[in-house]
């Protein structure tokens, strides 16, 4: 039985501190003039609806009836007043005289983790925390509340939960979520040391833990690593899944070696215990595309499609996005209608990736008209699609426009959230107006979200190398203060951003010349640091 957290929940603001109104934008420059654009945003309302559900590989709770876990989860996702928590919910709901199982509380937790509703999850489970004798919580919660904690409150108090947890409670679940905990925060040496001590504790016998200390290796770019980790893995016998072979193919693309990826994807071919998935053919594509191989790239493009199966959407909006690199405009729209014909409603994501893609060609055209037909049908308003016509703007120079976007998310009921107020820093920084951008710097740190959110280097890299130029330290150091405020300066990429060149910084490994990042657009892409929990859930 594990022991209670002591860790209580701590009293966090989620108002925002920016007060918006249709008749004043305190983002705007008073010279502006607002420039109308071709699309007509007024003449669409706002709805709001739940997307539908789908399987994203943890425990398959859609086997069962989903009536109580989907209404819970609606009072839930759409409170007026999100500020009084999960909690008031799930009370209300028992004073109704309708009473609450652990699958279904767990079934919600599930759908708020989908949506990245990280503290409404958290506080699910602080409910059942206080209600010890009715609700028994395993080994896979403990982890996956770890996670939650690290994702609202920091890796402090994931740290303090761990340690709150008797030792004879904390299996390879504990250890792998600490583990994931750290390598999403980019900590090497504290993640390091933790899988020394999971090696020494028998909880490093499978795949897991070293494909995440591979996707942080990836991260850092440093490959010998990564390769360092599939020897040990091979020379300990351990079984290497598809997620290691995706890695590992990664690893040897971004070396520019195509001969070693191919090799590897043989290897891998020759195990008969392993189908390549959708996946391993989208890594290969991108791997090809960032070699110039646009010929092979669409080849392994083909096999993503072959591979599609059930409900699941997330192999679309890949292919949308990769056709958009390989800049076929024919597949693009060919992809796009077979989607809409598969699924009755299409998600934001959807429309992301489509507009990403129809932007990264150049078809501003496709794009305006692809968004006016997402407005009238969208679940919510989804700033990024409008930051994406942003970032098109301002590397078109046309930073007006961009302004425009911001007038109309507004206008429409939406909010800007940190990317917003970051691609208009962006903006100002390339025109050389550093009080400007440092004004977006600081709504991007302060709007509401902000802890899901991380600034791209190159832009921070561009702003701090700027204030060096023109001598305006005191800029520099309010941008370094709001970066160490933040906790990202305990990530050694952002540490040591100070005195690199803009063109030492490739966002994220993958950002492209045209400025859009394509892991921008996936909230459930196949992030193998989640792998921990995903998975090992099913096992609890």
């Amino acid at each position: 039985m594990l022991l209670q957290t002591s860790l209580q929940n701590p009293n966090v603001s989620l108002s925002s501190s920016l007060s918006y109104s249709r008749s004043s934008f305190p983002w705007r420059n008073p010279s502006y003039t607002l420039l109308r654009h071709s699309v007509n945003y007024r003449r669409f309302s706002v709805s709001c609806s739940i997307s539908q559900v789908h399987s994203y590989g943890t425990l398959d709770y859609e086997r069962r009836p989903m009536v109580k876990w989907n209404a819970i989860y609606k009072r839930i996702s759409l409170m007026e007043n999100p500020e009084l928590g999960s909690g008031t919910v799930l009370n209300q709901w028992e004073k109704e005289g309708r009473q609450l199982s652990k699958w279904e509380l767990c079934r919600v937790i599930k759908e708020l983790r989908k949506f990245k509703r990280f503290e409404r999850a958290l506080e699910v489970y602080y409910w059942m925390n206080n209600r010890g004798e009715r609700f028994r919580l395993s080994s896979s919660d403990a982890a996956i509340q770890l996670d939650l904690i690290a994702k609202v409150h920091g890796i402090s108090a994931a740290e303090n939960f761990f340690l709150s947890l008797s030792d004879s409670s904390k299996d390879k679940r504990i250890y792998g979520a600490l583990l994931n905990a750290y390598v999403r925060a980019r900590m090497k040496e504290k993640a390091e040391s933790l899988l020394d001590k999971m090696r020494i504790k028998g909880h490093a016998t499978h795949s897991l833990p070293y494909n995440v200390m591979m996707t942080l290796y990836m991260n850092l770019k440093e490959y010998e690593k990564v390769e360092l980790m599939v020897s040990e893995i091979l020379e300990k016998n351990i079984k290497l899944d598809v997620y290691s072979y995706n890695i590992w193919l990664s690893c040897c693309g971004s070396q520019g070696s195509a001969e070693k990826m191919e090799e590897v994807f043989e290897q891998l071919k020759s195990d008969k215990t392993i189908n390549p998935n959708w996946t391993t053919f989208s890594t290969m594509a991108t791997m090809y595309i960032k070699m110039g191989n646009f010929e092979k790239a669409e080849e392994c493009l083909r096999k993503v499609e072959s591979r599609i199966s059930g409900r699941d959407r997330i192999p679309y909006h890949y292919l949308l996005s990769l056709y958009g690199s390989v800049g076929n405009k024919e597949e693009i729209y060919r992809v796009w209608n077979i989607y809409k014909s598969v699924f009755p409603s299409v998600p934001n994501l959807g429309y992301l990736a489509i507009i990403s893609a129809l932007l990264r060609i150049g078809d501003i055209e496709g794009a305006e008209k692809i968004y006016e037909e997402w407005l009238p049908v969208r679940s919510s308003y989804d700033p990024r699609i409008a930051n994406l016509f942003m970032v098109y703007h301002i590397k078109k120079g046309n930073l007006e426009k961009a302004l425009s976007f911001v007038d109309h998310i507004v206008e429409v009921g939406g909010k800007p959230n940190s990317a917003t107020w970051e691609a208009l820093a962006e903006g100002h920084t390339g025109e050389k107006r550093i009080s400007r951008a440092l004004f977006y710097w600081k709504e991007a740190f302060a709007a509401e979200g902000s802890k899901n959110w991380r600034p791209k280097p190159a832009n921070v890299c561009c702003f701090l190398d700027l204030c060096e130029q023109e001598g305006d330290l005191e800029s520099k150091e309010v941008l370094v203060g709001l970066l160490r405020k933040s906790g990202y300066l305990k990530d050694e990429l952002y540490a040591s951003l100070v005195g690199l060149s803009p063109e030492a910084i490739n966002d994220n490994g993958i950002a492209s010349e045209d400025g859009f990042n394509r892991d921008d657009i996936f909230e459930n892409k196949d992030d193998e640091s989640e792998m921990v929990l995903n998975q090992l859930q099913g096992s609890a």
